[in-house]
Order: structure tokens, then C-alpha cells, then sequence
């Protein structure tokens, strides 16, 4: 088993950067969801909401990010220095809220400009915790970036073959792993061996992580990630075949124990 492909999202819910190798930091990769677009409630505004997100190509550049998206100039921006934080979370229905710092006026008029509505760009710039004690079976602290709820989500290439046999044998076209919006992708694991990593340890190259739990999947599966347009698949599919207590599940959610570099090619181990 080995790493195939590494990505990360630099601003929650845009287009993915893809990598051959990466920093593990405590609270996942390096330049990975630092960023978020804030309504005006200070609520993450996400693909669940706008499929428009996946035009937004952002890179992090030295000291702060690059925007760009069809149709708009290319914009820089700088990591926030000083200045008031705002609180701000993830989903509406989060109760802790997370103070981040604004990008400021010209960011907020450009991802305006490009999603339609009234919106602020903010920093993360101290990950902290923005869930409540208890919430998850396997607590990150305030070790999490503005990630749903965990550092890091895995994904195996044999769960996704298998996934698009099923959709083969119901008339449908296949997914591509984009969909899915992993972090880290390994391949030669049987189809679904993640479903038994779950509470172990696992080594990629010479990182330990923590196998925190399976993750339940949502519309945002169902957004072609170059285009934008929504269809019902893979949910019903995924309904129909991996449906455990009410949540359609693809992927492992991995939690860090070491810190430093990752390259795809890197063998992958499951500790006994």
C-alpha cells in the first residue's frame, strides 16, 4: 500500500491544489484550509451552498494567498497582521465560535464579485478548537484548521472502484476521486480496508497518525469540482450500499501524531 496523491484546499470549499509532497502539521497539511468565506452572520460558506466555489483557484503564496477565477484579475492577499479578530464558524450549527482574522475590503469585493453576495475572507491565523468537548468520538482539541472536523481525510483508489462498479450496474457514469475532496489518496488496500483502520494507528512514510473514524458524505459529493453542475450522484448509490446509521460513508478521517514531510510514494502500514 503506498500514498498515490496528495491535496489540500486552501480556502475551505475551493478548487484543489495537487501536491507531490507536504508538511504534516498538528492540525493537517500545511497551507490546507487556513482560509474561509464568511457570510455576514460569520457562518463558512461552503459547496453545500454555492457551486461556485469550484472556480475559485486559490494558492498560498509567501505571507499570504493568490486568488484567481475565470473571468475576474488575479488577486494577492496578505496574511492579516493585527488588526481586530471577528468570530466566525464553521456551520450554523456550531456552538464554539472561532476567532479568525478578515482579509480585508478588496478580498471580500472579489469573492463578492465571484459568488454572488455579500461575503468576508478570513485567516485562521492560530488553529484552536471549534468543537465542543464530546461532539467527536475522537477529541482534536484545538488541533483542527477550518476543516469540517478532522486535520486530514483519507481516501483509498480500490473504495472508489468499488463505488463505481455499483454505479456502473445502475445505469450511471462513474466519479472521479475529486469528488470526494481528500486530502491524502493511497492505493493497493482492498476496496473499503479503511473500514477496519478505524481507532489504529497508521504509518505513511515515517508520520504516525490516528485513524479518528469513517466520513459521513454530503451533497457536496455530487458537485463535478471543474464545472460546478450537480447531479444526485454518488449519495444514492452510496445510500444503497454504505449507508451505517444514517450516514453514507467514504473515507477515513486521520488525526496527526508526527509532524514533518509527506511524498507521494510513501509506503503505508497499519500498526497490529
Amino acid at each position: 500500500m503506498r500514498l498515490s496523491s496528495i491535496h489540500t484546499y486552501p480556502v475551505k470549499g475551493c478548487h484543489r491544489l495537487d501536491h507531490d509532497g507536504a508538511v504534516v502539521q498538528p492540525w493537517g497539511l500545511a497551507g490546507d484550509r487556513r482560509w474561509m468565506v464568511v457570510d455576514a452572520d460569520g457562518v463558512g460558506v461552503t459547496q453545500r451552498e454555492t457551486t461556485r466555489l469550484v472556480g475559485l483557484r486559490a494558492r498560498v503564496r509567501s505571507g499570504g494567498l493568490s486568488l484567481r477565477a475565470d473571468g475576474q484579475p488575479d488577486l494577492d492577499v496578505a496574511e492579516p497582521a493585527g488588526g481586530e479578530p471577528v468570530a466566525v464558524r464553521t456551520f450554523r450549527s456550531r456552538k464554539l465560535p472561532v476567532p479568525a482574522l478578515p482579509a480585508g475590503r478588496a478580498a471580500d469585493e472579489w469573492l463578492g464579485a465571484l459568488l454572488g453576495r455579500p461575503v468576508r475572507l478570513v485567516w485562521l491565523g492560530q488553529p484552536t478548537r471549534h468543537l465542543a468537548p464530546g461532539d467527536r468520538e475522537h477529541d482534536t482539541g484545538d488541533q483542527v484548521s477550518f476543516a469540517d472536523a478532522y486535520p486530514l481525510l483519507l481516501a483509498n483508489t480500490a473504495s472508489l472502484d468499488a463505488l463505481n462498479d455499483w454505479l456502473a450496474e445502475a445505469g450511471e457514469a462513474p466519479v472521479p476521486m475529486t469528488r470526494f475532496r481528500p486530502n491524502l489518496v493511497v492505493g493497493g488496500a482492498p476496496a473499503w480496508a479503511e473500514d477496519d483502520w478505524v481507532g489504529r494507528s497508521l504509518r505513511i512514510g515515517d508520520l504516525r497518525f490516528r485513524a479518528a473514524g469513517p466520513c459521513d458524505r454530503c451533497v457536496v459529493t455530487t458537485t463535478d469540482q471543474e464545472t460546478g453542475v450537480r447531479t444526485k450522484e454518488p449519495l444514492r448509490t452510496l445510500g444503497r450500499h454504505r449507508n451505517v446509521r444514517q450516514k453514507l460513508l467514504f473515507g477515513l478521517h486521520l488525526v496527526p501524531i508526527d509532524t514533518g514531510h509527506l511524498a507521494v510514494g510513501a509506503p503505508l502500514v497499519i500498526a497490529p
